[in-house]
């Protein structure tokens, strides 16, 4: 049986984009990490090429990372992928998945439509109802439509003035074309990353903060810790996840004094969580997926 070749796009020499590389081609003899920066689609010749690879030609392809940051221009790589994907070409996960959640608001939106319990959140691109809405949350959170790992996020108190109030809600409108405002939960210095891989659930990992930040990121100091949800909060966020359809993601949870919360659910979702946090090859996992998804079986070699 001819072995299918899988392309992974992503961020080269980032660790999750190499480490799936990796198990993809420990399986099957075949490597191509593709930058999308550097992928040219020829419509006359219904070619999209990188590096001299016609991704047409693949069996599959895993979007990893699509850009290093979210913006509008990340919707017209997702548009790119799509044409792949019309003509035959496998997406992990597909296109009109990931370009739900590349965008805060259309992600929100579908989590709404499913009914899942999130912070209290209001869209306005009225100035004057942002921030009666900040006033009326006491402490409220700007996040921009296009962000990973908090990113851009400005946090608000009821400790702030007025005049603080307004120049944030100003800052924040010269890079954003409407407000997201959502009203900070009480957290007991973590929240929780949920992993699914086709649907199924993996583990769960927490993201513990550093005490001198707001927020529990990687990025600002957090750690992983291993958590074992009950089957309720299991089934939250196999629900949340089930709003989109996903070959892997993350959802992020909250576990309040009202109850659990859903931040977000990621487009793409991190392998490091729960490799530190669980002890688990999450990247493996998800290669033995996909490989299956293409016809060939786990323990079948190159």
């Amino acid at each position: 049986m001819n072995k299918p070749r899988i392309g992974v796009i992503g961020i080269p020499g980032k660790w999750s984009t190499e480490v799936l590389a990796d198990r993809l081609e420990e399986r099957t003899g075949f490597r191509a990490v593709i930058d999308m920066s550097q992928v040219e689609l020829r419509l006359d010749t219904q070619q999209l090429m990188y590096q001299g690879l016609d991704l047409m030609t693949l069996d599959g392809l895993i979007i990893k990372k699509i850009s290093e940051t979210y913006s509008p221009a990340t919707e017209d790589r997702i548009h790119l992928l799509s044409y792949a994907e019309r003509a035959g070409v496998k997406l992990f996960s597909p296109t009109h998945s990931v370009g739900n959640l590349v965008n805060r608001l259309s992600g929100t939106l579908a989590l709404q439509q499913g009914n899942i319990p999130m912070p209290k959140t209001r869209i306005t691109e009225s100035a004057e109802q942002a921030f009666a809405t900040v006033r009326e949350f006491g402490s409220a959170i700007l996040k921009p439509l296009y962000s990973t790992k908090a990113r851009g996020m400005i946090i608000l108190t009821p400790a702030d003035s007025d005049e603080v109030v307004r120049d944030a809600l100003e800052k924040y409108r010269h890079t954003q074309s409407i407000y997201y405002i959502q009203q900070t939960v009480e957290l007991d210095g973590r929240d929780l990353g949920m992993v699914f891989i086709g649907g199924e659930y993996l583990c769960t990992y927490a993201r513990v903060g550093n005490k001198d930040a707001w927020n529990t990121t990687i990025n600002s100091g957090g750690k992983y810790e291993l958590f074992e949800p009950d089957a309720d909060l299991i089934e939250l966020g196999r629900r949340a996840q089930s709003c989109y359809d996903l070959s892997f993601t993350t959802v992020d949870i909250a576990l309040t004094n009202q109850g659990p919360v859903v931040f977000e659910v990621s487009a793409f979702g991190g392998f490091k969580g729960a490799l530190e946090g669980c002890n688990i090859d999450a990247a493996s996992a998800y290669a033995t997926y996909v490989l299956q998804s293409c016809g060939l079986s786990e323990g079948t070699q190159p």
